[in-house]
């Protein structure tokens, strides 16, 4: 693998701060942490730009909160200065993290979205007679700080850049050692590229017919069922030893009764939401019809809302869906 160096003096140049910041804004700009960070702009990334230059900027400002949708996290909030700093990374190194992707690994990554991976599973369900799905087991909280600074070191040389890294990985501990923050820039790129050998053995090694990543969740194929299973338990021992990664227990049936992935059901001819999409679905739309009546969002708010909503479900076939719940709370 080939490794990259003289990186860092980029990240920190003025003019990748400066996009930086302006990538970090996005969609934010009102908040009062960013709207103080921009009244000195020029000042701020000045300062940003010294303390990364002789090492004295500390990272770990986090402020922590939980969402419960669809299921109980612990989000990450870096302070905004620092998330300056993620996307002054990710600005130069995103490029090379992508030339060690393989193709069928998902998020994180341009045009390989949800609806990306769903597609290619779609067709992967109409060429192969079963499926076996692979789920990481608390997989943020159990990835191991220093197997990810060793497949950091392998693609990087700049020992400036592996510093300031090392410094975002180990700001963050569930248990000594282990922990990656849900809700840094940084943190999916480094969740995404840590699975990344598991892909290669897979697709290379063990040759499996067809293989999708889609952060932790892996989608294996194949027309024998005792094949896959095969390959299923050589590839979690190899996540096992290599990654210090546990997995949940597999699930694997016949392609025709339906593959659960990403909040869907996909089948070989169609694909539909699955049982906690449609409630989360119809709860979030009668939350915003809720508002909307009562005068807490406007109507321009409504539609953006609902817009985004209607816009996951229309990758499934949930029109006829989608239709009985709005009917439902316009008569209500």
């Amino acid at each position: 693998m080939k490794r990259y160096g003289y990186l860092f003096d980029s990240i920190i140049s003025p003019d990748n701060l400066r996009l930086a910041f302006y990538k970090a804004q996005k969609g934010k700009s009102a908040k009062p942490d960013v709207m103080e960070f921009r009244r000195d702009l020029d000042r701020n990334l000045l300062r940003l730009h010294d303390s990364l230059a002789d090492g004295s900027y500390r990272v770990g400002n986090y402020h922590y909160f939980r969402v419960y949708d669809p299921k109980e996290r612990l989000i990450c909030a870096a302070a905004f200065a620092e998330r300056v700093i993620h996307h002054a990374i990710m600005n130069v190194c995103d490029p090379l993290f992508e030339r060690h992707q393989v193709p069928f690994s998902y998020a994180c990554r341009r045009d390989k979205g949800v609806f990306a991976a769903l597609e290619q599973a779609r067709r992967n369900q109409c060429r192969y007679s079963w499926f076996l799905k692979l789920d990481v087991r608390k997989y943020f909280d159990s990835i191991d700080h220093a197997v990810l600074l060793g497949l950091l070191r392998r693609l990087f040389k700049d020992e400036r850049l592996l510093a300031l890294l090392w410094h975002i990985i180990d700001s963050y501990h569930v248990a000594p050692g282990k922990g990656n923050p849900i809700g840094n820039l940084t943190s999916q790129y480094f969740a995404n590229y840590y699975l990344s050998p598991a892909d290669k053995y897979a697709v290379h090694t063990l040759q499996i017919p067809a293989y999708i990543r889609y952060m932790d969740d892996m989608l294996l194929w194949a027309d024998s069922k005792e094949e896959l299973q095969a390959k299923g338990l050589q590839l979690e021992k190899y996540i096992d030893e290599k990654l210090s990664l546990a997995l949940k227990p597999f699930v694997m049936n016949r392609t025709s009764h339906g593959l659960p992935a990403l909040g869907f059901l996909v089948y070989p001819h169609q694909i539909r939401l699955n049982r906690r999409s449609r409630t989360r679905y119809a709860a979030k739309m009668r939350n915003y019809w809720c508002l909307l009546e009562s005068g807490d969002i406007t109507e321009k708010e409504f539609s953006i809302n609902a817009l985004a909503l209607q816009a996951f479900i229309a990758h499934a076939n949930s029109r006829g869906f989608a239709r009985r719940v709005n009917a439902s709370f316009q008569q209500d």
